[in-house]
């Protein structure tokens, strides 16, 4: 049960998983950047498509990620919902124009201009989040580092990825680990327990989970050193990975989604896509 939570890297097979790990990390950076930049719907809204495929590409089953889509959206819902109060009208004031679709009180007019600012946010959760869970249960930590290092970035830095790539699963098990042991002390975690007693018992698992995670620092600090990390120029990599075709049509399709980007700000005359125009 606990390891369908987990978000870290995991065996597979096919396109996604014999891309270079820095070929991913381009798509991922760009298409995201481009993504939260502009607030044309018609590209948003493939991008998210187009990131909603990929996972049945990657062969991703949507229970071994539930838990964090459920903090997504949950996530995503409240953010809407604290741009709505303090700003119901913002979308009138982008769009220029005014639909009152239900009659609210004081300014608290719902519109569609309003509701269609709102839908271009939603659209971005779909577009960033699922890349980047993607490339974290696609990329081999290690392939990674030896990527980033083949590309140009100290060795040094490319190891700090490489130990927070595999960190990430393993702090999720030690928060599974911590809670179970809770529970069987009498604790009640589970949806049994009201929202806010289970929030605020989550909460009481940060304070040892943090500790745990700070003496596993100061381990592999003292292992490191006393192996002599970092004191040559550079190293071997057991896991390297030189660009492939396939590596370069992925970054083509990145850079083609900026450029596409860039001639809808030119298009639209700025960032936001106004359908009411006329």
């Amino acid at each position: 049960m606990a390891k369908q939570t987990l978000i870290g890297y995991k065996e597979g097979s096919g396109f996604l998983y014999s891309l270079s790990g820095v070929a991913k990390l381009i798509f991922f950076v760009l298409v995201s950047v481009a993504a939260m930049t502009t607030y044309d719907t018609r590209l948003i809204a493939f991008i998210a498509v187009g990131s909603l495929l990929l996972f049945r590409l990657a062969g991703i089953k949507l229970r071994e990620i539930s838990f964090v889509l459920t903090i997504v959206i949950v996530f995503a819902l409240l953010n809407l919902i604290m741009v709505y109060l303090f700003a119901p009208a913002y979308g009138v004031e982008i769009y220029n124009s005014q639909t009152v679709l239900l009659e609210g009180w004081g300014r608290f007019n719902l519109t569609a201009e309003q509701l269609f600012y709102l839908l271009n946010l939603l659209l971005k959760y779909f577009c960033t989040v699922p890349l980047a869970i993607l490339f974290l249960m696609t990329t081999h930590p290690s392939q990674f580092a030896a990527s980033l290092h083949q590309a140009g970035v100290s060795y040094k830095i490319a190891y700090a990825v490489s130990l927070t790539l595999r960190y990430i699963p393993d702090i999720q098990e030690e928060f599974q680990m911590i809670k179970l042991s809770q529970e069987a002390r009498g604790l009640e975690l589970s949806k049994k327990a009201p929202l806010v007693k289970r929030i605020k018992s989550n909460v009481q698992i940060l304070v040892p989970l943090i500790f745990s995670s700070l003496e596993r620092i100061d381990t592999v600090s003292t292992a490191m050193e006393l192996r002599r990390f970092g004191q040559q120029k550079n190293r071997t990599w057991y896991k390297s990975q030189t660009l492939n075709s396939g590596d370069y049509t992925v970054i083509g399709l990145a850079v083609a989604v900026v450029l596409v980007t860039l001639v809808l700000f030119w298009v639209n005359g700025g960032r936001f896509y106004n359908p009411f125009i006329g």
